[in-house]
């Protein structure tokens, strides 16, 4: 999740949906430019959509677009106002800007994932890239997290590798389908990209290696949606990597930009789009943004921008509770905060677009929310290292934590040669074409970072980056959560697998491993070149052994979840 700021990456942290005040639209427009904007509007419940067209052309809007599932329309205006002048009609509960129209000045792509490279001393070590277990992948031997979690050729491999007919929506940045470990579970019919690039100081989309602001269903122009459907579904193909459930089928549902911003309108219809298209599992590394968390009455906001956050809230809940109707499994990295999300800290990072118009704000447990982390059916996922330690950059929190997966930790095992480690990182897909233009590889394909590895077989080359985060975290669990619709769930009317999502979340909860509170529960982690004690990331584990903040109901089990005889078909 885009939590770069207060989890102190070193790299960067994964961008979700810029939705800036209008005052801070307009001041971002260049001169000579259109005043008009774009807004999403949210019609109340039962509202005609005769009332629905008229209350946006009162306030002065054209609709552009509509999304009857959750009742939401994306609309352009001139209207400095439109936001309030909206609100004001009695169709509409609330509106929110959508985007900024007009050019912007790109993030850096190193500020575009929710991860890290480790700026330590790299260690690929050759005992651990040559123990690939048999019947494994070439690169099995440095996956860690999937032998943490028992997604392994010994493991739930010999009993469910995960049925094709069961579907997997990564809502990300893209999916590179010509990835050779993600080319055999890729549905490129299926996927679907529902944003739109922001356009370059340069021209539209000049920083983008195909100059292009759209981008086709099998493209990922950041990285960080590759990486984490590799994670869930790598094939087990003799080539690289394998996933936590490597026969299931990948679907892109793409809501983030290549800059890593998640806008309000193509998140809403990226997660309705997964339950109109009978997706049965999805994964939500980010949250939407402008706002870290959405507030409906926070007093250090002026008015519009808490008309902005409560139609962000009920937007995003209008489409979680439709999934969750339609039988979607919704899961969801927790954050990178390293904040107990029962108490959060002021957030001095919102609005996080345009550049510089954050102010600080007290954040209030019972009215703020980080979207989609903790909105309805949503299952959070805490992180952890290999260690099995909470990593020291992931939330947590009694109220928030469901289960704990492998998001690796850079520093495990302090005092150790393994601290600072890419060992302690997840190694997943990563597109070869972003590492040519990056400049990671050299001229004869060769990677020239530490972070990134290469693996070949019969003549067919892959890329695989190291990185970690909880968005690292949630793709492991969902890896299971497919891997229990596989083999638990029913045939529905369109040939497919389905399951009750609370089935799903109960199974998953029930055969993760019971992880206790650490001893003693304040816990401090040691960071930096120069280890020493890093106050930013003291943490307190609240529960019980069975139940607790840092693990909620323990780190995932593939093979339980695929094994317990407590379970028949849904």
């Amino acid at each position: 999740m885009r939590r770069f700021a207060l989890a102190a990456l070193t790299v960067a942290a994964l961008a979700a949906g810029a939705l800036p005040s209008a005052a801070a639209e307009r001041a971002a427009q260049p001169a000579g430019s259109s005043a008009e904007g774009e807004f999403v509007v949210l019609f109340e419940q039962g509202a005609s959509p005769q009332a629905g067209r008229a209350a946006v052309e009162a306030a002065g809007g054209t609709i552009v677009a509509e999304n009857a599932a959750v009742g939401v329309a994306t609309v352009t205006s001139a209207n400095a106002d439109f936001v309030l002048d909206a609100t004001a009609q009695d169709a509409v509960q609330g509106a929110a800007s959508n985007r900024p129209i007009g050019s912007s000045t790109p993030m850096e792509r190193a500020k575009a994932a929710d991860i890290e490279r480790a700026d330590g001393e790299g260690r690929l070590t050759a005992a651990a890239a040559a123990a690939a277990p048999s019947g494994g992948d070439p690169l099995s031997g440095l996956l860690w997290g999937n032998d943490l979690i028992s997604a392994t050729p010994e493991g739930s491999y010999a009993v469910q590798q995960g049925d094709e007919r069961v579907t997997v929506g990564i809502i990300d940045t893209g999916i590179d389908g010509s990835h050779p470990d993600l080319a055999p579970n890729f549905d490129a019919a299926l996927s679907r990209n529902f944003t739109t690039d922001i356009p370059s100081v340069d021209g539209p989309c000049a920083d983008e290696a195909d100059g292009s602001c759209e981008d086709a269903v099998d493209v990922d122009d950041n990285d960080h949606g590759t990486h984490v459907a590799g994670t869930v579904g790598a094939a087990l193909n003799g080539v690289g990597t394998a996933g936590i459930a490597p026969g299931v089928t990948l679907v892109n549902i793409r809501a983030g930009q290549d800059s890593g911003y998640f806008f309000l309108q193509p998140s809403v219809d990226a997660i309705t789009y997964a339950a109109d298209a009978g997706i049965d599992v999805v994964n939500m590394s980010f949250y939407i943004d402008p706002w870290l968390f959405n507030c409906t009455d926070n007093p250090a906001d002026p008015p519009q921008a808490q008309i902005e956050q409560r139609t962000i809230i009920e937007a995003t809940q209008r489409a979680l509770n439709y999934a969750h109707r339609h039988r979607v499994t919704l899961v969801s990295a927790i954050g990178n905060g390293d904040d107990d999300l029962g108490r959060p800290e002021t957030d001095t990072t919102s609005p996080d677009f345009p550049e510089g118009a954050a102010y600080p704000r007290p954040i209030d447990n019972d009215s703020c929310l980080s979207l989609p982390t903790e909105g309805n059916h949503v299952i959070a996922v805490t992180g952890v290292g290999p260690s099995t330690r909470k990593s020291y950059y992931s939330d947590y929190g009694v109220e928030q934590a469901e289960v704990a997966a492998p998001g690796g930790d850079r520093n495990d095992y302090p005092g150790t040669p393994q601290y600072r480690s890419y060992d302690n990182l997840i190694l997943s897909a990563y597109p070869a074409a972003l590492a040519l233009e990056r400049g990671e590889i050299d001229a004869n394909g060769e990677p020239v970072v530490p972070y990134l590895v290469k693996n070949c077989a019969n003549g067919t080359c892959g890329y695989y980056a190291y990185f970690q985060g909880t968005s690292m975290a949630s793709p492991h669990a969902v890896g299971v959560a497919a891997l229990i619709v596989s083999e638990y769930g029913r045939r529905d009317r369109n040939g497919g697998l389905t399951m009750n999502p609370n089935r799903v979340e109960q199974i998953l909860e029930r055969t993760a491993t019971d992880t206790p509170c650490p001893e003693p529960r304040l816990q401090t982690y040691i960071t930096g070149a120069a280890p020493a004690v890093n106050p930013q990331y003291t943490a307190l584990c609240e529960g019980s052994a069975e139940f607790n903040g840092f693990y909620g109901e323990g780190i995932v089990d593939a093979l339980a979840a695929v094994t317990s005889g407590r379970f028949p078909r849904d």
